[in-house]
């Protein structure tokens, strides 16, 4: 059913019920293909040369469906950046896999392929219907106080303005919690480059759980505890390991070992405490 023309004032209406009728074909789908301007025009109820009013294209269309959800990055990362800032980063890298494979398809389109203002353009999105030719090609007019990004994405760090908006905030969230980490001396470094550095790692695991879903995986929540401990930890030797002179893989074994034995002395004598604390004195029971 073809819905009645809006009235004036109502542009950011019409805006959000497109978003949703793109978000439905995504869901549905579970593929960008799925998403035509054809198919969401019929979808919200509206002509197709209404959706050039709010999108130039399809690339423009298929990103702002795309970035609805990143909001919820921006929220997880708030909810789990507190508290010791080593384990902290643990969870934002636990927490960045889930999100990613909760919402496989935005992920892929965002950041797993070119950015979508590169790619070239779809005959769809080259040719304008005959009766949206009062709407200049290339030109979408977005309603005033239309965020191109959620609220409560990071704050793009400097030098990224040419970087896709779902990468820089990502890249945004990862700095901020670093940052605590070097502040803290869990980290060295440059706070930028430790990011990229994890960010990569994380993605690199979930970027092949999206793409090879055939793989005989191990449990997928101890896979992705595995490669946030062996990110985590790389990242505290990074800048403690020399360059030149990397001990034999004997010596070096010897040495990670007696770290180990320490590590777990030290928080067996922590658990000890903690346990007479609670019991008054008395040791817990093993």
């Amino acid at each position: 059913m073809t819905r009645t023309r809006a009235r004036r004032g109502e542009g950011a209406l019409l805006r959000e019920d497109i978003l949703r009728a793109a978000e439905d074909l995504l869901a549905g789908s579970g593929t960008e293909e799925a998403l035509t301007l054809r198919a969401v025009a019929t979808r919200a109820g509206i002509s197709t040369p209404s959706v050039y009013l709010h999108f130039a294209d399809k690339e423009a269309l298929l990103e702002a469906v795309c970035l609805r959800v990143w909001d919820e990055l921006a929220r997880l990362f708030r909810e789990n950046d507190h508290g010791d800032p080593f384990r902290a980063l643990g969870r934002c890298g636990r927490a960045y896999a889930r999100f990613a494979l909760a919402h496989p398809v935005q992920y892929r389109v965002l950041l797993m392929k070119p950015p979508l203002r590169d790619r070239a353009a779809t005959p769809e999105s080259a040719a304008v219907a005959p009766d949206a030719a009062a709407v200049p090609k290339g030109t979408a007019t977005v309603p005033e106080g239309a965020a191109a990004m959620p609220e409560g994405a990071a704050t793009v760090p400097e030098g990224m303005a040419a970087v896709p908006e779902a990468a820089a905030a990502c890249f945004g969230h990862m700095v901020a919690v670093v940052e605590r980490c070097v502040e803290s001396g869990v980290l060295r470094g440059d706070p930028r480059r430790l990011a990229l550095t994890l960010w990569s790692s994380m993605h690199g695991c979930v970027a092949l759980l999206l793409a090879q879903p055939g793989f005989p995986w191990p449990d997928v929540d101890e896979l992705i505890d595995q490669a946030v401990i062996v990110a985590g930890f790389g990242s505290t030797m990074l800048s403690r390991v020399p360059e030149t002179g990397i001990p034999a893989s004997a010596e070096l074994a010897g040495d990670l070992d007696e770290l180990a034995e320490r590590l777990s002395r030290r928080r067996s004598g922590a658990e000890g405490r903690s346990g007479r604390s609670r019991t008054g004195g008395r040791s817990l029971p093993r």
